[in-house]
């Protein structure tokens, strides 16, 4: 059943809780919630039942917390600090994808962040601005209101099946409502590459696993590289998985390792 954490603008976020132990806040990328991520869904419960409270949300602009005024970088850090406090003041994250950028940019600024896993996060290079001239071209799309050249443009660099594939599936419509939310995943992506990493980054000390699937885009291990590089505290590990997607009960697994070591 859903519960909701209230945003320090007032925001109503609604979340799902399964489990008792240490806190875990699942953070989604592009496209994520509850109502549109059975997978994760799914792998939330798994991993309450190793032994953790999971926190399951819906990111704002998207589900139980469409009813937003702005979808920033900062408000999406905002939201994860009021879903902390729920946690019991300290929580591992889980960030998915763009989610990732988001929960790395929540430790850097100083959230309580115990411990961070980060699957797959689209990092270019550092020090480089494709993701600071993305962001200006999708933040253009937005204004226009045109909602379908919103999602064609963030999805221009992924593989051309995947567009084509959301186009032809009934989640399209969906798809198409959740253009603002995905400022923030810009806006993550192009801050990491606002300055050195190294500086960027120097404030994330948490214990750092950078998870990258076996069969996987060139970008992604890159990525991954570029974090334990960047990180002391971080490391790589692959997981079974293949074009940016992974069974529930393989991530489970992984993350309940990690968590608990």
């Amino acid at each position: 059943m859903s519960e909701f954490a209230i945003s320090k603008d007032g925001t109503r976020i609604g979340y799902e809780q399964h489990g008792e132990g240490p806190a875990v806040i699942l953070v989604g990328g592009a496209m994520q919630f509850r109502g549109f991520d059975p997978t994760t869904v799914e792998m939330a419960k798994l991993l309450a039942a190793k032994g953790f409270t999971v926190l399951n949300y819906d990111r704002r602009g998207r589900g139980e917390s469409a009813d937003a005024p702005s979808f920033t970088l900062e408000d999406n850090i905002d939201d994860l600090a009021a879903l902390i406090d729920i946690a019991g003041g300290t929580a591992a994250l889980f960030g998915s994808s763009s989610g990732g950028a988001i929960s790395l940019a929540a430790a850097a600024a100083g959230l309580p962040v115990t411990k961070l896993a980060l699957w797959e996060v689209p990092l270019r290079a550092d020090g480089g601005t494709e993701w600071t001239e993305f962001l200006a071209g999708f933040r253009e799309r937005v204004a226009s209101g045109d909602k379908a050249a919103t999602i064609e443009y963030y999805m221009k660099d992924m593989p051309p099946e995947w567009l084509e594939g959301a186009k032809n599936s009934p989640g399209w419509p969906i798809m198409l409502e959740l253009g603002p939310s995905l400022s923030a995943d810009a806006e993550s992506l192009a801050w990491a590459q606002s300055a050195p990493r190294a500086e960027l980054w120097s404030g994330v000390t948490q214990p750092t696993l950078a998870i990258v699937g076996e069969q996987t885009l060139p970008i992604m291990p890159e990525a991954a590289d570029s974090i334990v590089a960047n990180i002391p505290s971080a490391r790589k590990a692959t997981i079974p998985a293949a074009n940016h997607g992974w069974e529930p009960g393989v991530m489970a697994d992984a993350l309940a390792e990690f968590f608990a070591g």
